[in-house]
């Protein structure tokens, strides 16, 4: 994974086969933009859709969002060629390489190894293209510890929930809800949890998947949440007016962001020479430790990943 963290809280999915909307996600507050040639590109519009990606990533205006396309998944007969046409023709502007239905670490792999032999022909940095890993059946689940280790270039583990809950045939049509009769608890936390562990075993992000009912924006926040809860760093947005609700739920709250600023702050002045070399103080009427500053540094890290700003300053006591 990048030694910096990419801000991953909104995932826009755009249809490479519509240039309009290409380019109308330049505008749009997202984190990341990814390009698809998958499922929202019929078929006969694959070969056209590569071509309008490349034009795109190569005309730029994306500013800082994290650049992907979304690949065919290998038991296609689309995957190679996509690979190939887009990352030859745009690999300079592009970040990572999203491969859907991802069930073994192999696919994986040899992903990664069409990536470095396409950057060595063509003088590309070697490895600097990222993966995401996308979950969307219960090999892919029961591997994904094996999926988040099998490249350097695994940035992200994504829950792909639409497939998933056809290839276990959840009673369901309605993506992102908990499923008819379950009534007790959450259907998917096991899922979330399983990708959560080992993209965090393994240093990766976590991204939740899509939520269908693109115009709830209340619902798309409260489904949202659960993952974000959890630890999750982001989800896909399918709409436009799903990207502030994304950007919302996965940033810090500011008061919790400047508490853990403070945190920091404090702890590596209190544990200096010259705050007295002190393993466990207060900071106001709270008790702060060694594992208050590792909570301290994830809230930290989301809000300086989102670009928040602090407005609280520790101020060490005088004497």
């Amino acid at each position: 994974m990048t030694e910096t963290l990419r801000s991953r809280r909104s995932n826009l999915a755009v249809p490479g086969s519509s240039p309009k909307m290409l380019e109308k996600a330049k505008g749009l507050p997202a984190d990341q933009v990814f390009m698809d040639i998958e499922d929202a590109v019929a078929p006969i519009a694959k070969p056209d859709a590569r071509k309008n990606i490349v034009a795109a990533l190569n005309e730029g205006g994306y500013g800082d969002k994290v650049r992907v396309v979304r690949v065919n998944d290998w038991t296609t007969h689309w995957t190679y060629a996509d690979v190939i046409e887009v990352v030859e023709g745009a690999g300079q502007n592009l970040d990572c390489i999203m491969l859907p239905k991802v069930q073994t670490p192999e696919q994986i792999v040899a992903l990664d190894l069409l990536l470095t032999q396409i950057e060595k022909a063509n003088g590309f940095e070697v490895g600097r293209i990222g993966i995401e890993a996308q979950i969307e059946n219960a090999l892919g689940l029961i591997n994904v510890d094996k999926i988040a280790t099998a490249s350097p270039r695994v940035e992200t583990i994504i829950f792909g929930p639409a497939d998933f809950m056809a290839s276990i045939n959840m009673k369901s049509l309605v993506v992102g809800e908990q499923p008819p009769g379950y009534d007790v608890g959450d259907a998917y936390h096991h899922i979330l949890m399983s990708i959560l562990m080992a993209a965090r075993a393994h240093d990766k992000q976590a991204i939740d998947g899509p939520y269908l009912q693109i115009k709830d924006i209340e619902g798309y926040k409260r489904v949202a949440g659960r993952s974000a809860a959890l630890g999750f760093d982001g989800k896909w947005v399918l709409h436009p007016g799903q990207v502030e609700a994304a950007n919302e739920v996965f940033s810090p709250r500011q008061e919790d962001y400047d508490h853990a600023e403070l945190i920091l702050d404090a702890y590596e002045y209190y544990t200096s020479a010259e705050g007295g070399a002190k393993g466990a103080v207060m900071l106001g009427d709270e008790m702060i430790d060694e594992a208050s500053r590792k909570m301290a540094l994830v809230i930290s890290a989301k809000g300086r990943a989102a670009g928040m700003q602090r407005t609280k300053t520790f101020e060490p006591p005088e004497g």
